[in-house]
């Protein structure tokens, strides 16, 4: 496989908004001793792409960011002193390369791509030969360039500490990425899902997906409430909690003494939390922050999803083509997505 000198890539050279972005052709970074040249398949976008594209990611990121964390692609040249990696050999990068097994540290947090280190809306890019994963057979390039934060995000939660078990009660709100994968891992895994939408129409698709339950909220405004009777008054025993201040009161309520809520996202726009504290401290509920995963949970996630390979099938609401990448931001702040918007970067 010949290794191309050049590389065309997006970059934002102003902070404001995604429509900054801007294309450029720059040379290929050749592989260091320890490194792997990757060329980029698929990437796929997240909320934290539109946060870091308009100034309001609580991070300040370096000049002429190189914007996108996840992607999935094809080996093309190994340094020399790598081992367990060859051209030809389909991948995908964590989500900080440096996070190997444990818990994320200041250290690691500066090696996130598409934040702090330059990300993969590019054609072609090097990685560390330890950030990489083999991408599970059974997935397209586009599929497997949502794991690296939807997929392993809803994973550390639901399978992390306080592993979810069969016959638990999940509350899933949302059908955005990181909420599709947390309903199809639960329902793998033998749990009750609840799903929460705006939208019977993404509802109808949550339930194709293994929820059990769904609940339209602008209909049923008090859904705390409705999960009590579902779980006949004793709570949930995990939320996957994607809204932030503004959805948090309702989800503390949901849970059952001793539940477990997965802090992952800030998508509410309602800003209101009144007696938060209090009430977490009379529930006695474990709020989690969630910032993705390691590089060994990603190797447990695929095997799960190996094992499993219909049921957990990455949701791709929308494809767009690498020379679309603006209008994949635009359709990914509508909101009118199920699951996952995927830029295909390769042509072949």
């Amino acid at each position: 496989m010949s290794i191309p000198t050049t590389t065309s890539e997006y970059y934002l050279p102003k902070i404001g908004s995604y429509d900054n972005l801007t294309l450029r052709t720059k040379n290929v970074e050749k592989p260091r001793t320890n490194d792997v040249l990757v060329k980029v398949h698929a990437v796929s976008l997240q909320f934290r792409d539109l946060l870091i594209a308009s100034g309001n990611y609580p991070v300040a990121s370096p000049p002429d960011l190189v914007p996108v964390s996840d992607m999935a692609g094809e080996v093309v040249a190994v340094g020399q002193d790598v081992k367990g990696w060859k051209v030809g050999d389909r991948v995908s990068a964590n989500f900080a390369t440096d996070h190997i097994h444990g818990d994320p540290t200041p250290a690691i947090k500066r090696t996130d791509l598409g934040g702090l280190t330059n990300g993969v809306l590019t054609e072609y890019r090097t990685f560390p030969a330890h950030s990489l994963v083999a991408i599970p057979s059974h997935l397209s390039y586009e599929e497997a360039s949502t794991l690296p934060c939807a997929a392993l995000t809803a994973y550390n939660s639901l399978l992390g500490p306080i592993p979810v078990k069969a016959g638990d009660y999940v509350l899933v709100l949302g059908t955005g990425g990181i909420s599709i994968f947390a309903l199809q891992l639960a329902a793998a895994s033998g749990a009750n899902v609840i799903v929460t939408s705006s939208s019977d129409e993404k509802l109808k698709i949550a339930s194709k997906l293994g929820a059990k339950h769904v609940i339209n909220y602008n209909k049923t405004p008090n859904w705390d409430e409705e999960i009590q009777k579902i779980t006949n008054g004793v709570g949930v025993d995990h939320v996957i909690e994607v809204g932030g201040p503004g959805t948090l009161p309702k989800s503390i309520n949901t849970a059952r003494v001793g539940g477990h809520i997965h802090i992952v996202g800030i998508v509410s726009k309602d800003t209101s939390g009144a007696n938060l504290v209090l009430n977490t401290i009379l529930k006695t509920v474990t709020l989690r922050g969630i910032y993705v995963g390691s590089l060994t949970q990603f190797k447990d996630m695929n095997r799960l999803l190996s094992a499993n390979p219909e049921t957990t099938r990455p949701y791709i609401d929308k494809v767009f083509p690498f020379e679309e990448a603006r209008q994949a931001y635009s359709y990914l702040a509508s909101q009118r997505h199920v699951g996952k918007v995927v830029i295909k970067v390769s042509k072949d």
